[in-house]
């Protein structure tokens, strides 16, 4: 097992401990798009477990710095990365601005929030990715104020299809902390879910708006 393996595994462990991930088989949540689901998942959790949060802004400093080296500019998508993208930035030493996900109704009416200035070299910074509609929203936003988006860093993706498909014909490169099969892999080691459990998690994977009607 590599470094990134380990890093994704002690990742996934963190966010089933802190139930950051819920997993629910047999009791499935309801998302907002109306999708059943087997998982639940808020990253915003990780904020309140200062050894969680801590090893989460390495991680993404880590990964930053192996995949594209040290931008101008760190930009977290409201809302959930927000915080942790200010974290990274810190860290960094860089300057730190935000993304809406609508310009404000109000002022100046701005969806970049922060001093950007075009020609940056920009890293996204984002909680979570499921379809990647709301991250790529972002990264066309800064797109049009003229920056240069190296690339996205999130903490999780459920590693749809058509996520995959969005980030490739956006030209955008995605890299996650840990990713569902990772999670699948931990939650059965750590005896969270059993393997029958796995089953139904995968099933809803590979057809997720259609799963448990």
């Amino acid at each position: 097992m590599n470094v990134q393996e380990e890093s994704g595994l002690k990742v996934a462990e963190f966010l089933l401990q802190i139930k950051a991930i819920e997993l629910s088989p047999n009791a499935p949540f309801s998302w907002a798009s109306g999708w059943k689901s087997p998982i639940y998942c808020d990253n915003r959790k990780t904020l309140s477990f200062p050894a969680v949060r801590t090893y989460i802004r390495q991680e993404f400093v880590n990964t930053i710095n192996e995949q594209f080296g040290k931008p101008d500019v760190i930009v977290g998508v409201a809302t959930g990365g927000i915080a942790v993208g200010a974290l990274v930035a810190q860290d960094l030493g860089l300057p730190f601005a935000y993304v809406r996900s609508s310009s404000k109704g109000h002022g100046l009416q701005n969806r970049i929030e922060g001093v950007v200035e075009s020609g940056q070299n920009i890293v996204v910074i984002e909680d979570l990715v499921s379809t990647g509609g709301s991250s790529l929203s972002a990264v066309e936003a800064l797109r049009e104020a003229d920056l240069n988006v190296k690339g996205m860093v999130a903490i999780f993706t459920y590693g749809f299809d058509v996520a995959r498909k969005n980030f490739e014909e956006a030209n955008v490169t995605l890299h996650t902390l840990t990713d569902y099969e990772t999670l699948i892999k931990q939650a059965l080691n750590s005896e969270y879910i059993n393997e029958k459990q796995v089953d139904l998690l995968r099933q809803w994977r590979e057809n997720p708006s259609e799963w448990g009607k």
